[in-house]
């Protein structure tokens, strides 16, 4: 899942990025209003993570031009300001959520992770495919009876598969949404991930999961 993080404040930028990251979402930052416009413009995010108070413009500007271009991107607001009328108002121009600083990261995690499912029309938080099973609560992957590690981009690549299961991805499906704004796309690092994820996935196994579709890209099936 790929999400914008539009935060002025470094300190608070590289603490949200850092935690993201460990929760395996691949994340693009943007320290002012203008280049959060540019990356919302040209990038299709699954969640966007909005500061109001930028060097630039409003963060309610950024919501406003959100909404006008009619994406339903979910939006979570977090701020320093607590008023009442503060809150009405980020919900007014569009936002989804409404998180107040200094707060639980605990709580942050829980709150995206509901914007998530909400876009999503199965709600799920666990996706089965034939034996091979995907928490994204806990993170485990497992096939049949056997626990499988990955990496952090291992992890999100399948989730991304696993979540259109059934149905063809490109590659450019798969680097929009799994990789962030530094991906390169003339390399040839998806296959690269796709073959080590097959290894894991489908070895010992006589019924492959990951399949290619040469000329279009990958799908997920029995």
């Amino acid at each position: 899942m790929r999400i914008l993080l539009v935060e002025d404040e470094k300190r608070m930028a590289d603490f949200v990025t850092k935690g993201l990251k460990e929760e395996r979402y691949a994340i693009d930052v943007a320290y002012k209003g203008e280049d959060a416009i540019f990356l919302i413009d040209v990038n299709p995010y699954d969640l966007i993570i909005l500061d109001l108070m930028l060097p630039d413009t409003s963060g309610l500007a950024i919501c406003k031009h959100i909404r006008n271009k009619k994406m339903d991107t979910p939006i979570l607001i977090i701020t320093a300001k607590d008023s009442v009328r503060d809150k009405v108002k980020g919900l007014d121009f569009g936002a989804d959520d409404y998180l107040t600083k200094p707060f639980s990261f605990d709580e942050f995690l829980a709150r995206v992770r509901a914007l998530l499912r909400r876009k999503r029309a199965d709600k799920m938080s666990v996706f089965r495919v034939a034996d091979l099973e995907l928490n994204q609560l806990t993170h485990k992957v497992k096939r049949a009876d056997r626990e499988i590690d990955l990496t952090s981009k291992e992890y999100a690549l399948l989730e991304y598969l696993i979540m259109n299961a059934n149905e063809v991805v490109t590659r450019t499906m798969i680097s929009e949404h799994v990789w962030n704004e530094e991906f390169d796309s003339l390399s040839n690092i998806i296959d690269v991930f796709v073959n080590h994820l097959r290894n894991k996935i489908d070895k010992d196994s006589d019924k492959p999961l990951i399949h290619t579709i040469h000329g279009a890209g990958y799908i997920l099936k029995e």
